[in-house]
């Protein structure tokens, strides 16, 4: 087909943000399209029912999307030019995040007694959420044009206010049989283990631009329920995350001297917490934090000689650095350590400690009301007039400027 790039790209970025895209035909079973709602809660009623006998014949050039009354949204339609007729289904998906306090009502709307409402929560902590904002829905609107002509040649069909036909429910009235329930919860560890996997490998590379597609599949109903107070439940889960994060990190090559404080400020932060609303914005910023870490700090590519010297240099820049004190330190000669260093980071020894230095002083300068001449002793330089004349060579600004400027 003339699109089959366009469809391989689209259905990658479900893929990168966890939303199934399946490739289907109008006369198969419904449940091969929408399989969360029934299959892994046990519902019998759909069994041997097509999409053409639940949502009626999908025409061309049509969109169609239906929310069930768990709130799961799916996105279907017509694909051209298939024989025999092929359908491509999105979902499932929920357009807004699912409160605690909704769970409930969900499990009254689909048939589910209160009993397994700890099993409804699983399932749904597990949905990723597709806000009707996301940017996706203007690359499946483009995807549309593509193999449609144009924006006037297609529409999109909500088919709830179209379906004449009663909603079929979730059948978990009677108990749900024990190896399935064993199967279920298998199921949904697997999906939150193999997030968790993900998190850590971006992070471990330092790649924060997964940050949106791996948090579209946190809800606040992701976390653990191990006690009866959600924002402990949330605490406890961020708790967990910061240690797998931290080790991810440091399999990335960041020292543990870098972790410590990163890790310590965020146990901090976690017990600080007031909603447990916070604590999703609180996991992205961790997130985001131990990427730029690990692309700060990440030494994997250096030589052990250079890692240490490295270290030496970073926690604590007051010190005697020279370049014979450092050799010493790993009993090698000057040369050789200035050949290797900058061989291997691109500059020199001093060149190194300087850029350091300038560093701390610009947040010495912008993160505290310590005087000048204080910040040049934090930074191992004891004349202040000297201290001055370099930072202002690589900054364009005397050190008062520049913390005037940053007010």
């Amino acid at each position: 087909m003339f699109y089959e790039n366009e469809l391989r790209l689209l259905r990658d970025v479900f893929k990168k943000l966890h939303i199934r895209t399946t490739l289907s035909s109008p006369a198969s079973p419904v449940t091969e399209i929408i399989p969360e709602c029934f299959e892994l809660l046990g519902n019998r009623a759909l069994s041997g029912v097509s999409v053409n006998e639940f949502f009626g014949t999908p025409e061309g050039n049509i969109i169609y999307k239906y929310t069930h009354a768990q709130r799961l949204g799916f996105i279907f339609f017509l694909l051209p030019e298939r024989t025999p007729s092929a359908i491509l289904a999105i979902g499932p998906f929920l357009c807004a995040p699912l409160s605690q306090a909704q769970i409930p009502e969900v499990a009254e709307m689909s048939g589910i007694p209160p009993k397994d409402i700890k099993l409804l929560e699983s399932v749904m902590s597990n949905i990723p959420v597709l806000p009707e904002s996301s940017h996706v829905y203007a690359m499946l609107e483009s995807f549309c044009e593509r193999i449609w002509g144009d924006s006037t040649s297609f529409r999109m069909i909500d088919l709830n206010l179209e379906m004449t036909s009663p909603d079929f429910k979730v059948d978990l009235h009677g108990s749900i049989d024990e190896p399935e329930t064993v199967l279920l919860n298998m199921k949904l560890m697997e999906q939150r283990y193999n997030y968790e996997n993900e998190l850590m490998d971006a992070v471990t590379h330092g790649q924060s631009r997964k940050l949106s597609s791996l948090l579209t599949s946190v809800s606040d109903n992701y976390f653990e329920k191990r006690v009866a107070d959600p924002l402990r439940n949330a605490k406890n889960y961020i708790i967990i995350m910061n240690t797998l994060l931290r080790k991810a990190a440091e399999r990335g090559g960041v020292h543990p001297i870098h972790l410590d404080s990163l890790s310590s400020s965020y146990a901090f932060k976690i017990e600080q917490l007031q909603a447990v609303k916070q604590a999703r914005e609180l996991m992205s910023e961790m997130f985001s934090s131990y990427c730029r870490l690990v692309r700060k700090h990440s030494m994997k590519s250096y030589s052990p000689i250079v890692q240490k010297v490295i270290l030496l240099i970073d926690s604590d820049l007051s010190a005697n650095l020279s370049l014979s004190s450092l050799a010493k330190t790993q009993n090698v000669s000057p040369g050789y350590l200035s050949t290797i260093f900058k061989k291997e980071t691109g500059k020199t020894i001093t060149e190194y400690i300087s850029d350091e230095r300038i560093k701390l002083a610009s947040r010495l300068l912008t993160t505290t009301h310590l005087q000048i001449q204080t910040i040049a002793l934090h930074c191992g330089i004891i004349d202040v007039q000297y201290f001055s004349k370099i930072f202002k060579k690589k900054t364009g600004k005397t050190p008062k400027e520049y913390r005037e400027y940053a007010k």
